[in-house]
């Protein structure tokens, strides 16, 4: 990947690895957008987004990414300080319907459109793999780091805990099954796998960011 090129960073990561937290400190870092599930639900709420409708208003014309943007920070889609508290909504599974797939991937390309950004799940390593600018990241961390992490952050027992992780990896391995016709423990899904045990979030940002300017 090439910084001084408009660049495309996604970050897959297990629950419990701190890597949605990573991926804001790469943006930070790089100042450049963040993109997470909480910006694309505010796209869809403000603009009733389907796959049809990005295409009329893309007819029409329409910077309609822009007009969202003027509503939120220059950058980032939320503030570091926000992530933990939104850690359960973020990582709740849904029932994704495939128009809701489809219109979630024309709202990343957009986004990519609108210059380098960084990108936290949304099947992101899939729906860039042919981007000429584009580093994949996975971040992983042992099923004890994780649920001890959860734990923490959520005041969970290690039962809870326990219950969310295993709820959450099978709802997203069958997701990614599902729309892409790959597993997302497939390490050749990625340029970059870390692992974050002993490890601090910013540590795993800084790795990242000395991969890319090695390259």
């Amino acid at each position: 990947m090439n910084p001084k090129e408009p660049f495309v960073i996604t970050i897959s990561r297990e629950i419990g690895s701190g890597g949605h937290t990573v991926g804001q400190f790469v943006a930070d870092k790089l100042n450049v957008r963040y993109c997470d599930k909480n910006l694309i639900k505010a796209l869809e709420q403000k603009f009733d987004l389907s796959a049809g409708k990005i295409e009329k208003l893309k007819g029409e014309k329409r910077n309609w990414l822009d007009e969202f943007f003027q509503h939120v920070s220059p950058f980032t889609a939320a503030p570091l300080m926000g992530v933990d508290a939104q850690f359960i909504r973020e990582f709740t599974p849904e029932v994704t319907t495939d128009d809701i797939y489809r219109a979630e991937t024309e709202i990343l390309r957009e986004i990519a459109e609108e210059g380098s950004c960084v990108i936290a799940g949304r099947s992101g390593f899939f729906v860039f793999r042919e981007h000429p600018n584009h580093l994949s990241v996975f971040i992983k961390a042992s099923y004890a780091n994780r649920v001890a992490r959860v734990m923490k952050k959520q005041n969970m027992t290690e039962e809870q805990a326990r219950a969310l992780i295993d709820k959450i990896d099978k709802a997203r391995e069958n997701y990614i099954k599902r729309y892409t016709g790959t597993s997302r423990y497939d390490a050749r899904n990625y340029d970059l796998v870390l692992s974050a045990d002993g490890h601090s979030e910013e540590q795993l940002a800084n790795i990242i960011l000395a991969y890319i300017n090695s390259k």
